[in-house]
């Protein structure tokens, strides 16, 4: 592959990082709990920044980031990682890696509701539509018709669903609080940031809940550590990695449309890892949620 297209790549690399973290994700917090998942992928993906920005940037600790960066980073931390992940993750364990990342598709048109609400950014056409592309995919997979009597209703747990939808809504809010408060700072030192605010989150809702004894006990699983280990090395730190590469390597528009194909790269992986059974109207649904997606940034 010519230089010209190692952008595009890295992009790939980063859907397939993110399809195997959430895989990793479910598989780990079905065994130990999410919020136990949470608090251990967080510590890791610190140690893993910690080490890169030591060796890169030779700072082990973003101490050279002012108030300001501070103050929105660790916001955009409580609300993505803490509030946010702790849905997505019970989503997980509820309908599925899958159902969920498909939910999670939804994150540009939330992003997109939230500041034309607040910040007062404006939507075209385009936009309007690969919203309504968007919300009709992830429908046609989540509502079906009951064969009964023709009524409309969920194909997936509620519950599970509305997880998910927090957790995009989470990630929304985080990320448009990660654009104000980083401004020009170095990206993987703002990413630090939002993971220490996440560590000492998860580490108070712990304490509060009173659920030491069960991660203390929850570190002892091995096998629910070695799935967090990798969706921990492959989601915060590789695929973020990626991510800034593919960006600074290709047009944003490009990354982020090449990115988003994960709720469509996850089902195979869904169908020969965990021997998921997936019908034709949930890949229609995947594909067209994926598309409205690409929309935002290809028009």
């Amino acid at each position: 592959m010519s230089a010209t297209h190692m952008g595009e790549l890295a992009a790939l690399l980063t859907a397939m990082c993110w399809s195997f973290t959430s895989l990793s994700f479910e598989a780990a917090s079905k065994k130990i709990g999410s919020l136990q998942v949470n608090f251990i992928r967080l510590v890791l993906a610190f140690i893993f920044l910690s080490l890169l920005n030591g060796i890169f940037r030779h700072q082990f600790v973003p101490l050279a980031a002012g108030l300001h960066a501070w103050i929105w980073l660790s916001l955009s931390g409580l609300i993505g990682f803490v509030i946010g992940d702790y849905f997505l993750f019970r989503a997980y364990i509820i309908v599925g890696a899958r159902i969920s990342m498909l939910v999670m598709s939804l994150v540009p048109p939330i992003t997109a509701v939230i500041s034309w609400l607040f910040l007062g950014e404006t939507m075209n056409h385009w936009e309007i539509l690969a919203m309504i592309l968007t919300l009709s995919g992830v429908a046609i997979v989540v509502i079906e018709r009951n064969e009964t009597n023709g009524a409309l209703k969920f194909s997936h747990p509620i519950s599970g669903i509305l997880c998910a939808f927090g957790g995009a809504v989470g990630q929304a809010v985080g990320l448009i609080l990660s654009k104000y408060g980083m401004g020009n700072y170095n990206a993987f030192a703002a990413t630090q940031i939002r993971v220490i605010t996440g560590v000492l989150g998860f580490g108070i809702v712990l304490l509060v809940l009173r659920r030491v004894p069960q991660f203390m006990q929850s570190v002892r699983n091995l096998n629910a550590l070695k799935y967090t280990t990798i969706g921990a090395f492959f989601g915060p730190f590789l695929g973020v990695s990626l991510s800034l590469y593919a960006v600074q390597h290709t047009a944003a528009g490009i990354a982020s449309t090449i990115m988003s194909i994960v709720p469509v790269l996850i089902i195979p992986l869904a169908i020969l890892i965990l021997k998921e059974k997936v019908t034709f109207r949930e890949i229609t649904g995947a594909v067209i949620a994926v598309g409205g997606v690409a929309l935002y940034f290809i028009v």
